[in-house]
């Protein structure tokens, strides 16, 4: 059985969402001409609003070469959309800030997606002690070293 994701464009000329044989990610697509200076921040449209099944939730990161093309960086590095975000006008948005000046064309495949179940009812319970053993702390398995010499 397919989940169904619904998809309302905000403009027609925009690059309908097709899911690509290779991996679970779906790219999205910048819907406005958008030009930055270092250090800028701008929360680019995407250009769609989106109603998922009602256990799922969205993930939006940057695509591996967005960094390379266009100088970019999600702030929040990973953006999550719930399933209450799904009326007419909850456009989905990619929160960018510039390293370099840079131009994003309409378009520009900038970020990717996939749809996620939501975490099952979680039971939380406070103890005085966990009853395990400490690694060392946050951190703690050393200095990494090169792999490759």
């Amino acid at each position: 059985m397919r989940t169904v994701l619904k998809v309302k464009y905000h403009d027609i000329k925009l690059p309908k969402i097709n899911k690509i044989q290779q991996g679970d990610w779906v790219d999205l697509c910048a819907a406005e001409d958008v030009a930055m200076e270092a250090g800028d921040f701008k929360l680019i449209s995407l250009g769609i609003s989106v109603k998922m099944p009602h256990t799922y939730e969205m993930h939006i990161v940057p695509r591996s070469s967005t960094f390379k093309h266009f100088g970019i960086l999600q702030t929040n590095h990973m953006g999550i959309i719930d399933n209450s975000y799904c009326g007419d006008e909850d456009v989905i948005k990619f929160p960018a800030l510039a390293m370099r000046d840079t131009e994003i064309k309409f378009g520009d495949r900038i970020c990717q997606f996939r749809l996620v179940q939501n975490q099952k009812k979680l039971s939380i319970v406070e103890v005085e002690t966990l009853g395990s053993k400490s690694r060392g702390g946050f951190g703690s398995t050393g200095k990494s070293t090169p792999c490759c010499r």
